[in-house]
């Protein structure tokens, strides 16, 4: 049986969209642990990549912090956080936030650094304060960069929520998990495209975000 013909056996079975395994009600559930952290993570990095490219400090410690950041392995640190906090949402949040942290902490500072200093150097000199300068010259040129940072780190926690299954919650990882230890290949394919087709819907939604927020001037620029 073909990776096709598992697909379409998943998702013709009527009995996968009802009920708590549903499909409807882990898709649910993966788009809140996806919200959740992109959001926790969102809190961290943008506040912190915009002070800093706006002064132009800290650049070297980003970098490394976004090494660290990337070289921690999401699901020893699910296991981790599980021994030492047990059950519950936080366990899951920790390695998710984690991970999404630096693509949007160094994308923002490199956002911010790449503005134009010419703009940047006329408001200065016509008496803008320094959060007028952030929001109003920097942060409208800056926003592609910084979108697809966060577009980035989005599309990382959508493939990887799936470790909230190894600690009895739910999401699309539960099919992949209980899949394989029912040796169910049908049920494994199926979460497995699910989440495939959650990251492309990612793309499409941030590429629409994107239309609506970044002004027509910086677009074709």
């Amino acid at each position: 049986m073909n990776v096709l013909n598992f697909i379409h056996a998943f998702f013709s079975d009527s009995s996968h969209w009802h009920g708590y395994d549903g499909i409807p009600t882990r898709v649910w559930e993966h788009i809140q642990y996806s919200l959740k952290a992109l959001a926790y993570a969102a809190l961290i990095g943008l506040p912190i990549g915009l002070i800093t490219g706006h002064y132009g400090r800290g650049g070297n410690t980003l970098a490394l912090i976004a090494t660290a950041g990337r070289a921690l392995p999401s699901f020893g640190l699910l296991v981790l956080m599980f021994i030492w906090l047990g059950f519950g949402m936080l366990p899951v949040m920790i390695p998710l936030v984690i991970l999404a942290v630096p693509p949007i902490l160094v994308t923002t500072y490199e956002a911010m650094r790449s503005v134009d200093p010419s703009p940047v150097d006329a408001a200065r000199g016509m008496g803008m304060p320094e959060s007028r300068v952030l929001f109003q010259v920097e942060l409208p040129v800056a926003l592609p960069l910084i979108l697809s940072g966060l577009r980035s780190a989005a599309i990382q926690i959508v493939s990887t929520a799936t470790i909230a299954a190894y600690v009895s919650l739910g999401g699309l990882g539960r099919y992949i998990i209980d899949g394989l230890y029912q040796k169910n290949y049908e049920k494994v394919v199926g979460g497995a495209t699910l989440v495939a087709a959650m990251a492309l819907a990612t793309l499409g939604i941030f590429w629409v975000v994107q239309r609506l927020t970044v002004s027509p001037g910086v677009r074709g620029g």
